[in-house]
């Protein structure tokens, strides 16, 4: 039996990078690239990795795996409600935070850091890294691993920032954008995943992906915070907690949707009559809880889909053949909520001693295994360093390393070869 062919992808869409004969003649190409991510040790490790809050915290709070799960549902029905092939979707959206390292941003950071002088460490960059050689599934003719070796439409679709560092766009103030999508050793696997595509422009799917995380991100996290007590839905009712709101949101995602635009955006939220205050952890309030963040992920995805509708019309919207569109008043919306984690979560942590001492912890590991090297390294990353050509490869090899690490090993790993011995 052949399996059915989404319409609105052609030929080149299935390719893959390694020429691979199909084992099944009952999936599409599609449906193997997400059954490769469901099945990696990368999304495994998920689970022990710092979303917002860690792992440890609470038995409540979502992990980057949890995380990965909700953007994955999010966008897969966004996705199919415009035409999208939905495993091309799925697979985009699990495979979105895989090169994040230990410990959320505030690792990357740390690796962002300890490898400036050789392109510098950014989780989206590190993503395709995994999907294109750091994940083993299939080896090539000379022996070297292609990762997962999905195929060009799913790799494309999870590129978030399709350039390299120093490459992207301007933001409005002027000032760069420090996000990027690919090293410069791993531009040859990017330029054939990206042929056809007009530089910096990002195909529908990779949009639906990184509006799902936006949602899920933006209203999940809400919620854990909610639950966890350090946030108050009358926040939004009071002058000098939305003027925090509002600061929080310009200094972290900058000032393209400004302060006025915020406030609205708050009033509307207000007005929909969707929160509860004074929450106590009582089953009906976990329950309203939840009917709200279920709301709030219909709302936005409805405006997408009406935009986005209003504008193309109602065939399939594949590859690009059209951007999404995402309406002024919801990118807003999204972004009061991630204020909201940004004024009373993620901005008062950063200056907590347990942040620090995670990335010192990252800063020392890179340290030492570099020293080391190849001794310490599982022996994959070991063979990397062995075969690299000069020093700067051998420490992208360490990086790699470390960002592969999880909350737990990471802190593991630093207790072993890190701390002075007692004495």
């Amino acid at each position: 039996m052949t399996p059915s062919r989404a319409l609105g992808y052609d030929a080149a869409d299935r390719e893959r990078w390694v020429v691979e004969e199909p084992k099944s003649r009952t999936r599409t190409a599609f449906e193997r690239d997400r059954a490769r991510l469901v099945h990696s040790s990368a999304l495994r490790r998920l689970a022990d990795k710092t979303q917002v809050l860690g792992p440890a915290t609470d038995d409540f709070v979502r992990t980057r795996l949890t995380h990965t799960l909700e953007v994955a549902q999010v966008g897969r029905e966004l996705g199919k409600s415009l035409g999208c092939d939905p495993d091309v979707v799925d697979t985009a959206c699990l495979a979105h935070d895989l090169g994040h390292p230990p410990f959320g941003h505030n690792g990357e950071r740390a690796l962002a850091q300890a490898a400036a002088d050789i392109g510098g460490f950014e989780g989206n960059a590190q993503t395709l890294r995994l999907l294109t050689r750091l994940e083993p599934k299939v080896i090539d003719a000379a022996g070297r691993s292609a990762g997962l070796n999905l195929t060009r439409a799913s790799l494309d679709a999870s590129v978030k920032y399709p350039w390299g560092i120093g490459e992207g766009p301007a933001r409005s103030d002027g000032a760069s954008n420090p996000k990027f999508g690919v090293y410069a050793e791993d531009s040859e696997v990017f330029a054939w995943l990206r042929e056809g595509a007009a530089p910096g422009v990002r195909c529908i799917e990779a949009q639906v992906m990184d509006l799902a995380d936006d949602i899920s991100y933006s209203v999940h996290d809400v919620e854990d915070a909610v639950v966890g007590g350090k946030i108050d839905f009358a926040h939004l009712a009071d002058d000098e907690h939305r003027a925090r709101v509002v600061a929080a949101v310009l200094e972290w995602y900058g000032p393209d949707t400004p302060a006025d635009a915020l406030h609205a955006a708050m009033d509307r939220l207000v007005g929909a009559h969707l929160w509860q205050t004074d929450f106590a952890g009582s089953r009906a309030e976990l329950a309203q809880l939840k009917d709200t963040t279920s709301q709030l992920i219909g709302r936005f995805v409805r405006a997408a889909e009406s935009a986005t509708r209003e504008q193309y019309g109602d065939g399939p919207l594949t590859r690009y053949a059209a951007e999404l569109v995402v309406p002024g008043e919801t990118v807003a919306e999204i972004l009061v909520l991630k204020g909201l984690a940004v004024a009373y979560v993620m901005g008062p942590r950063e200056a907590e001693p347990l942040y620090q001492r995670q990335r010192d912890m990252l800063t020392d590991l890179v340290e030492v295994l570099a020293a080391r090297a190849p001794l310490g390294l599982e022996p994959a990353f070991a063979a990397d360093w062995a075969e690299a050509a000069d020093d700067g490869a051998r420490l992208r090899a360490v990086v790699d390393q470390v960002a592969s690490l999880t909350d737990i090993s990471a802190a593991q790993w630093h207790a072993r070869l890190a701390r002075p011995p007692r004495r």
